[in-house]
């Protein structure tokens, strides 16, 4: 089954705070991405609001298909 698509939207941030976030995914070995989506699901659960887990995406090559 295939992961439903992200939803995308421009964000524009002040460079200090792009940077610290930078500075922050790195220490945790993520994407800026990532590190966002973080912070924001803990700021959320902190204020009460439950946010369904991420759907895990399949990592590592396809199954080999064999032709029929």
């Amino acid at each position: 089954m295939a992961a439903p698509p992200k939803k995308s939207f421009a964000l524009r941030l002040e460079p200090s705070l792009y940077d610290a976030l930078e500075r922050a995914a790195a220490h945790e070995f993520r994407s800026v991405n990532a590190e966002i989506e973080v912070l924001l699901r803990e700021a959320l659960a902190r204020r009460g609001i439950k946010v369904a887990a991420p759907q895990q995406r399949p990592r590592g090559r396809p199954p080999r298909q064999d032709p029929e």
